[in-house]
């Protein structure tokens, strides 16, 4: 085998010749049968070929023939690289025994991912990049996204910015004695940047060390000099990495489209929550993770995700369009309640709640307060804006679940009109 020159042939005299041990670890690695050394070898190997702008020839053909051409690839979404063949009518193909004949090897993220729930919280620190000889083609995260498989998975990328809102308290809305009555897009962001530093990137790194809400800090680079400047000091084993959570309109493709200034371009596409509401759009709460990229010889915004939200003062997480109707109504009905002398409080579960019939994570939670006695009630709230038939039975399973938590209370489209709304809810919470 040799590297050649990008966009050669590969027979030229120029081209370099792989010495065995390097060809046999490549192999290995290739085929996923390689030992760690093996893997280590065959990543620097195509790291350098891609930076060094090099081709890969293979040998498996006649000396008298053109070879069969291996490029080197780099996956940012997967922080993966890996070895894609060249084909087509024009290209050789690799003799049937050869090791290069078939797609590089892979496990799936299905057959990795073990016990964990697509809605269980991100463990480990608050990292989504790994460190160049980390990132194994055949040793994917088990909570990352591999663009290269089709099944379903939830980016760990999403489940940190839920893990932030969480934390912030983003995802609750308080009693309206207790609210702010004047909410600002400033307020969440101060309520988001308040609880990184308390959350680490890396042994030693804050997050609050390498966190921006503006895009300004891209802009202006501040955030390449910043990022430069900690990785003197990251600590071994965990790659240098940065966020921004940027508020956003609009996305589309690899661009975010922020309220002021030209759109934030990221190195790959940005990040969607998996839904069956095609019609939910914007505002946006976006999650950014700024890393080294090999093809900007530096650092770059890699990838982001998407998350909607309520509204740009209220960063609440809504997963459909009448879900983010049903919330708007909600927060309104806090009002008659509260001339009642009921307070209530909502809560919007980013991660699933254990209950002894297994995992849940209800649409809503809503607890009620009574000013009188102090009584105290929560109900479960179960959206409905269409179900199909194939859904019953999981919904079904679903609703058992939740009736572990709270008494359940449905809500249609026709129910969140604000006569309506409160019966319900009173009916839910019978105080």
């Amino acid at each position: 085998m040799w590297l050649i020159d990008r966009g050669d042939e590969g027979r030229s005299s120029h081209r370099i010749a792989l010495p065995s041990p390097v060809r046999e670890a490549l192999v290995s690695w290739y085929v996923g049968q390689g030992s760690r050394a093996d893997e280590e070898a065959g990543i620097v190997l195509v790291q350098q070929a891609r930076i060094g702008r090099k081709w890969i020839a293979c040998d498996c053909l006649p000396a008298d023939e053109a070879p069969p051409i291996l490029t080197p690839a780099f996956l940012s979404e997967a922080e993966t690289y890996y070895l894609r063949r060249l084909t087509g009518s024009d290209r050789p193909e690799h003799h049937p025994d050869c090791p290069f004949f078939r797609e590089q090897a892979t496990n799936r993220i299905s057959e990795v991912r073990g016990q964990h729930s697509p809605t269980d919280p991100p463990t480990g620190f608050f990292e989504v990049l790994r460190p160049a000889p980390e990132k194994l083609a055949q040793r994917p995260d088990a909570e990352a996204s591999d663009d290269r498989t089709r099944q379903a998975s939830v980016p760990r990328l999403a489940r940190l910015l839920w893990r932030l809102v969480d934390v912030a308290g983003l995802n609750r809305c308080p009693p309206l004695s207790e609210d702010c009555t004047q909410r600002s897009i400033r307020d969440e962001f101060k309520s988001l940047t308040s609880v990184t530093g308390a959350i680490t990137l890396a042994p030693g790194i804050e997050l609050a060390r390498a966190f921006w809400t503006h895009p300004q800090a891209l802009r202006s680079r501040q955030v390449y000099g910043s990022l430069r400047a900690l990785a003197e000091h990251w600590p071994q084993g965990h790659a240098p990495q940065a966020f921004l959570a940027l508020f956003a309109h609009r996305v589309r493709g690899s661009a975010v489209y922020v309220a002021d200034g030209d759109p934030v371009v990221l190195a790959n596409r940005v990040q969607l929550p998996s839904t069956r509401d095609n019609r939910l759009d914007g505002p946006y709460l976006v999650l950014v993770v700024v890393g080294q990229f090999p093809d900007a010889h530096g650092y770059a915004p890699l990838r982001g995700y998407a998350q909607p939200i309520l509204t740009g003062h209220r960063f609440m997480p809504v997963e459909t369009a009448f879900e983010r109707e049903a919330l708007r109504a909600l927060i309104d009905i806090r009002g008659p309640f509260e001339r009642r002398g009921i307070e209530l409080g909502i809560h919007k579960p980013v991660f699933d709640l254990l209950t002894p019939l297994g995992p849940c994570r209800p649409a809503l939670l809503i607890e009620a307060r009574s000013r009188a006695t102090g009584e105290c009630r929560q109900v479960a709230v179960e959206l409905v804006a269409d179900r199909s038939e194939a859904e019953a039975h999981a919904a079904a399973q679903r609703r058992d679940r939740m009736k572990e938590i709270a008494p359940i209370v449905t809500l249609t489209p026709a129910d969140i009109a604000p006569a309506r709304l409160a019966d319900h809810l009173a009916a839910g919470f019978d105080l």
